[in-house]
């Protein structure tokens, strides 16, 4: 199983993107701005997307993605995945003709070119031999976290969360994890914004972190953009025994 970061910031800049994770060369977990990092032909390959939930940096690029390839989807869809509560976000919020063309009836409802499912977080999705979990987080609004496992190799993308015991437990069920991502998108002097936002700043990531049974590499995700070094050096700091890593655009994993 592969996996290449396309974007994993809490803002823009040059370089820098939000959320998208692109799983061996078919799966997105999130499709933020990231996506742009993709030719034609890469994004050609993409047929399911798992969001997280349905704030911007998140969802932005499904629109502009089906629109990019909208020929080629005529009856073949793209699928995106998410909990009930997002799905029906994306129906009345972006792809409304408002927003948005509803690309779900598009050209026709028998041939569109988007597919909104509903996923359960008590039934797994298995999509050719890759078993993805849905797992509840806490956010400002409805979100999931995801764990993706692959002939016997894992790894698991908080999303984004703050203080919370349903990850971790969710994750401590199972036998092994190589791979985690977790947010910390704020440092420490910015923790009452962190609160008020339900993100994880250093020390509240620093707190929950102990929580995992397991001990795989660590990669942080959704820095503020130019507090990076900063959110780094306290969480280091405050996790010592913890092997940290910096996640940047461009990155890449194979387990």
């Amino acid at each position: 199983m592969k996996i290449r970061v396309l974007g994993c910031s809490g803002g823009i800049a040059k370089g820098v993107a939000t959320t998208s994770f692109l799983i061996d060369d078919d799966i997105l977990i999130d499709a933020g701005t990231g996506v742009g990092e993709l030719s034609i032909k890469e994004m050609q390959r993409i047929k399911h997307i798992f969001i997280t939930h349905s704030h911007l940096d998140h969802i932005s690029s499904i629109a502009l993605l089906t629109d990019t390839l909208f020929d080629q989807l005529v009856g073949q869809p793209i699928t995106v995945y998410a909990e009930r509560s997002t799905i029906k976000v994306l129906k009345e919020h972006i792809f409304n003709w408002v927003i948005w063309p509803d690309f779900t009836g598009l050209p026709n409802k028998s041939r569109a070119v988007l597919k909104l499912e509903a996923m359960s977080k008590k039934i797994p999705m298995e999509i050719e031999g890759r078993r993805v979990e849905m797992i509840a987080v806490n956010h400002s609004v409805p979100s999931v976290a995801y764990r993706v496992e692959s002939q016997g190799k894992s790894f698991a993308f908080s999303g984004d969360t703050t203080s919370n015991d349903t990850f971790w437990t969710a994750l401590n069920k199972h036998d092994n994890l190589d791979l985690l991502f977790v947010e910390s998108a704020f440092a420490n002097k910015d923790a009452e914004i962190a609160r008020l936002a339900y993100h994880y700043c250093s020390q509240t990531l620093a707190e929950d972190l102990p929580k995992l049974k397991h001990h795989p590499k660590v990669c942080i995700t959704h820095l503020k953009p130019g507090d990076e070094q900063l959110i780094m050096e306290e969480c280091q700091k405050a996790l010592p025994d913890w092997p940290l890593h910096q996640l940047k655009s461009g990155d890449r994993f194979k387990l």
